[in-house]
Formats: structure tokens, C-alpha cells, sequence
């Protein structure tokens, strides 16, 4: 009998396929996702050019039920996860030290992220350069408090699911990450305490999890698909025609976040002995994703894959960094996005601003995403702000038609920083496998992996 070494598609032993297996993926996949972003903008300039609402709709339907797809795997993937994570902590030295080495570098970067926004709007002065009426303005249905700390992080129920009703009588389901992780947390530490007799059950996660991670890799290998629907919605859906009364506030949102992606980001790893490129690409799958989806809990199965598989950080470290992150570590939405608007509606309104009122705009910026943790939407974090700052909150009313446009380059820089934080703790703490981090990217890991699973 022939040897089946070479045409044996199932995986090896670091989960990528061997043989033609690998070879039936003829695009690399990050090829795909370039593929479905180029074919979904010219769908929705198509669709947008000839004001076609049923190819409008299509790309809508696309794209949703791909986040939709996404966001129902976060519950069991963050769950079990952490409990395994936390039911490892054996293996890993100094668990606390680097819990509080990872807010410390939350922290620190959202200061420098929060310290940009501030500089580009005093520079820009984008509350003056706007032609919008003000009587077109009007206050937002729901603002941010600082009490929703407290509603965020009490777990509503042992799963952390909240229903809600429709107008039309329909009931939905959401999940606050924030009370996943408590509960997972809390569950983890339990087992340690129980000791011998928890090992059924952690094995029962473990073996739970490797089936939920399979689940994902088939979802994710609708990414292309995904990103051709998103990109396609946001480009019929969002014109120039709402961007040019805003854009010089909206070019400050992107100049600010490429600053920190571009600048800070790599002058973080370099002071840590670590190559940009190598960081960026390894993020790659994530940042494209956080791009068209605009979600960082959407995003977050994929930010942990690359964090671990791509960047070198120990998957027990990981496991709960990443979902700390994806719902407290937001530098785009709550640091850059903040600071920039308080200075607009400001300078919008005729308020003048003192040092003590910048230096208020950090301090929000830094700690309010903890705040507000668990809340999607940076609306919440924006009316935190201004109305911490006791500015007009009809301001927000201004900025609500041009946020999805914004929250694209905001959510790639929150996403970036998810992976960047740990990586930093993990090489500080000589935990980083470097030889990963350093590692070929040519055999698209991300591409691999999902195939694998198929």
C-alpha cells in the first residue's frame, strides 16, 4: 500500500493541514479577504450609483449575519476559555503580576492615544471648521454613567445573556463580555479550590472548547464573504455627501488613529526588543476584520488565534487578556474618539475649555472605558465624557451619522492595541515565544487553521 504521508489532509501536529490538503486553498487568505473587500466596495458604489435597494439590502444581510455568526461563538469561546485558563494557573508563574501589568499598559496607552486626540483638535480645530446647522442637532437616547461600571460587571444571570423586547413584540437575546469574564473568573477560581474533584470537568471544558474552536475556524473561513458584505453596506449606505460638513473632524479621527497604529504602536515594540512588521503582520487577520465589522467582541475569536499562533503570547495568558481587553482596551473609541468630539462639541457650542477640563478629557479617556466596559457603542463612552465635562450632549446628535464611517478605523486601532498590550506583558515577563513571534508568515496561519477545521 502506498504511503498516505503526503495526501493525508488531516492536520498536523501544529493544527495546520498537511499535503494538497493546504493546496486546495488556492487564494492565501489574506488574498481572499483583499478579494471580498475590493468586490464589495464596487457592489456598494454600484449600489449607491443606482440607488439599488434590494443589492443595498443583499450586502446588508451579508454582512450582519456574518457578525452575527461571530458574535454567537463569543459566549462559550470566552467562557470556556477563561475557566480553562484560570484551571491552568498552575502552570503559570506570577498570574497576578501579569494582570496588573496588562491594565498598566492599558493605561499607558490610552494616555498617549487620549494626549493625540487632544493635540490633533487644538491644532485642527475641527468645532469651527464645520459647516452643519446647528438647529440639526439633538440629544442621544441613551448616555454613558459612571454607575454603568457597577451594572456592567454584576453578572444579570450565570450565562451574562440580557433580553430585550421589540416595538413588534420580538425578543432578542444580548451578552455583556464584561459579566462573562466575571463568571468565568469566578467558576475558574472554584475549580482550583475544588482541587481532584473538578477534573472532570475540566476536562468536559477542554474538550468543549477544541469543539467550539472548530466551530469558529468554520466561521471565520466566511471571512471573505463577511468583508465583501460589510465593506459593500458601509460604502452604499455612507457617502461623501454626510462626510463633507464633518471632514476635517473625520480626518482628525483617522489622522489620530493612524498615529497611534503607525507611530506609537511601533515605538512600544521597539522599545521592547520587537519588530513592527512582524507584530502587524501577525495581526493582520484581525485588524482587516476589525476594520470592516467594527466590532472588537466580533473580532475577538480571531484577535486571540493571532495573539497566540501568530504573536507568541501563551494561550493561558491570552485566554484571559484578550477578552479583558476587548471590552476595557479601547483606544480608538475611548481615548482618541472622546478627546476629539469633547473639543468639537465645545468649539461647536462656544464652550471654552481650561487645562483642567484637558486634563479631566484624559482622565475620562483612561478610566472611563472601564466604566462603560461591556457597553457597545462609543456613544456611550463620548456622553460619558461630555457630560462629565457638562457639555451639550445634543453634540453627540452631530457626530451619530458619520459614526459608522469613523468606528471602522476606530475599532482597528481598539483591536490593535488588544494584541499589542499582551504582547508587550508577555515579552516583558519573559513568557513571549519569540521564535513564533518571529516566525515565517508565508504559511497564512489564519488560512491554515480554518481549512484544518473544515
Amino acid at each position: 500500500m502506498a504511503s498516505t504521508t503526503a495526501t493525508d489532509p488531516r492536520p498536523t501536529d501544529d493544527g495546520t493541514p498537511d499535503g494538497p490538503a493546504r493546496r486546495r486553498l488556492r487564494l492565501p487568505f489574506w488574498a481572499q479577504i483583499v478579494a471580498g473587500l475590493v468586490l464589495g466596495a464596487l457592489l456598494g458604489w454600484l449600489a449607491r450609483a443606482t440607488s439599488s435597494d434590494g443589492l443595498t439590502t443583499t450586502l446588508d444581510v451579508i454582512g450582519s449575519s456574518f457578525v452575527s455568526l461571530l458574535r454567537t461563538i463569543v459566549v462559550p469561546l470566552v467562557f470556556l476559555a477563561i475557566v480553562v485558563s484560570v484551571a491552568r494557573l498552575r502552570d503559570v508563574t506570577n498570574a497576578a503580576r501579569l494582570a496588573g501589568q496588562t491594565l498598566l499598559w492599558f493605561a499607558i496607552t490610552a494616555a498617549i492615544a487620549v494626549g493625540i486626540g487632544i493635540t490633533i483638535g487644538l491644532v485642527t480645530d475641527p468645532g469651527l471648521r464645520t459647516s452643519v446647522d446647528r438647529s440639526a442637532v439633538a440629544a442621544p437616547g441613551h448616555t454613558g454613567a459612571w454607575t454603568d461600571f457597577l451594572q456592567g460587571i454584576v453578572p444579570a444571570n450565570i450565562l451574562g445573556l440580557q433580553g430585550s423586547s421589540g416595538d413588534d413584540g420580538s425578543v432578542s437575546l444580548d451578552f455583556n463580555v464584561l459579566q462573562i469574564v466575571v463568571i468565568a473568573l469566578l467558576i475558574g477560581v472554584a475549580v482550583l479550590k475544588t482541587g481532584k474533584r473538578a477534573e472532570p470537568f475540566v476536562a468536559f471544558s477542554e474538550s468543549f472548547l477544541a469543539v467550539v474552536q472548530t466551530v469558529l475556524w468554520w466561521v471565520i473561513r466566511l471571512s471573505p464573504l463577511g468583508t465583501l458584505g460589510l465593506i459593500g453596506t458601509a460604502v452604499a449606505t455612507y457617502g461623501w455627501d454626510l462626510l463633507a460638513p464633518l471632514a476635517v473632524f473625520t480626518i482628525d479621527v483617522y489622522v489620530g488613529c493612524a498615529l497611534v497604529l503607525l507611530v506609537v504602536y511601533p515605538l512600544v515594540l521597539r522599545a521592547h526588543g520587537l519588530s513592527p512588521a512582524k507584530f502587524f503582520s501577525g495581526a493582520w487577520p484581525a485588524l482587516q476584520l476589525a476594520f470592516v465589522s467594527r466590532s472588537s467582541v466580533g473580532t475577538m475569536p480571531v484577535t486571540q488565534y493571532v495573539t497566540t499562533r501568530n504573536l507568541g503570547v501563551p494561550r493561558e495568558y491570552a485566554s484571559f487578556s484578550v477578552p479583558l481587553g476587548a471590552t476595557t482596551k479601547m483606544d480608538g473609541c475611548a481615548a482618541i474618539y472622546p478627546a476629539l468630539a469633547a473639543i468639537f462639541v465645545a468649539q461647536f457650542f462656544g464652550v471654552d475649555l481650561g487645562v483642567t477640563d484637558y486634563l479631566l478629557i484624559a482622565f475620562v479617556s483612561v478610566v472611563g472605558s472601564a466604566a462603560t466596559a461591556g457597553l457597545t457603542g462609543a456613544v456611550v463612552m463620548l456622553t460619558l465624557t461630555l457630560s462629565t465635562l457638562g457639555l451639550p450632549l445634543e453634540g453627540v446628535g452631530l457626530l451619530l451619522a458619520i459614526d459608522p464611517v469613523l468606528d471602522m478605523m476606530r475599532t482597528m486601532t481598539n483591536v490593535a492595541g488588544q494584541a499589542l498590550v499582551p504582547t508587550v506583558v508577555a515579552k516583558r515577563e519573559g513568557i513571549l515565544d519569540e521564535a513564533v513571534y518571529a516566525g515565517d508568515r508565508s504559511r497564512d496561519p489564519v488560512g491554515d487553521a480554518a481549512l484544518a477545521a473544515a
